[in-house]
């Protein structure tokens, strides 16, 4: 059975291994620092019809046409987030869209994408998730919809880039050129641009990761300011001397299959 990746743990393990293990490997839960899902669920479903929906025989959608797509979205939203919805709807649609002389079709929208990357003899896979890929050049721009009332990026962004240019690559034999984050409400875009040492960086932290897998599975804690956010502070040997047990129900380490080649 192949050791499931995705973004969100190589930038935990990146951090600290131990809280991989805590969260990942123990199957510890932590206090979550988000709130509803619901008003960013609205949006990306709204966005998705939009571009999926939309008759490309035609060349630019018109505002109505957004008011169409949210106004099915918006069933669980009070009334404050269904005019904040759509305020970020249509300034999206003032600086992205209507300037346009003809939108493109986009290779997908709302995907979910897989591939498989071996190491050290283990087999991984690599999973992820796009708001929207559409053609760039002679390869692919990946878009990714931010509905938080901060434009901040996250530190972990060089190894999304890497972890989606090895994916895309064998999904669509087609290159990642960029990452391009949209911030809803403020109307702001941010463009990355890809470059080898990125998906350098993915391809040695799994192998870093196959190690210690396959070294009796030992996961070292990384000291850092994320310490004072950590969940599992209780639970760490390099935040107390004498750390509690871990509680009852906690996995057992799990055991990596290795794949060998013949």
């Amino acid at each position: 059975m192949a050791y499931s990746l995705s973004a969100t743990k190589l930038l935990t393990y990146r951090q600290c291994p131990q809280a991989y293990n805590f969260k990942y490997e123990r199957g510890l839960s932590s206090p979550s620092a988000f709130g509803s899902p619901k008003f960013g669920n609205a949006l990306h479903g709204a966005l998705a019809d939009i571009y999926q929906d939309w008759n490309y025989a035609y060349p630019v959608p018109s505002l109505d046409w957004f008011a169409v797509c949210w106004q099915q979205h918006t069933g669980e939203l009070n009334q404050t987030q269904i005019h904040e919805g759509w305020m970020a709807l249509q300034l999206y649609y003032e600086r992205y869209v209507a300037p346009l002389p003809q939108i493109r079709k986009p290779l997908g929208v709302e995907g979910k994408i897989k591939a498989s990357f071996q190491v050290s003899n283990i087999e991984f896979s690599l999973v992820g998730r796009y708001d929207r890929l559409d053609y760039f050049g002679d390869g692919l721009e990946l878009i990714d919809y931010k509905t938080s009332k901060m434009v901040a990026p996250s530190d972990g962004i060089d190894l999304q880039l890497g972890l989606y240019y090895l994916i895309l690559e064998q999904t669509y034999h087609q290159a990642l050129q960029r990452l391009s984050l949209i911030y809803l409400r403020q109307g702001q875009r941010i463009t990355f641009d890809v470059t080898p040492e990125h998906h350098q960086q993915v391809q040695e932290l799994i192998g870093d990761m196959a190690v210690k897998l396959r070294a009796d599975q030992e996961w070292e804690p990384a000291m850092g300011e994320h310490c004072d956010r950590c969940g599992y502070q209780r639970y760490c040997p390099a935040k107390s001397e004498k750390p509690e047990p871990l509680p009852e129900g906690a996995r057992e380490g799990r055991q990596v299959q290795l794949v060998l080649g013949i």
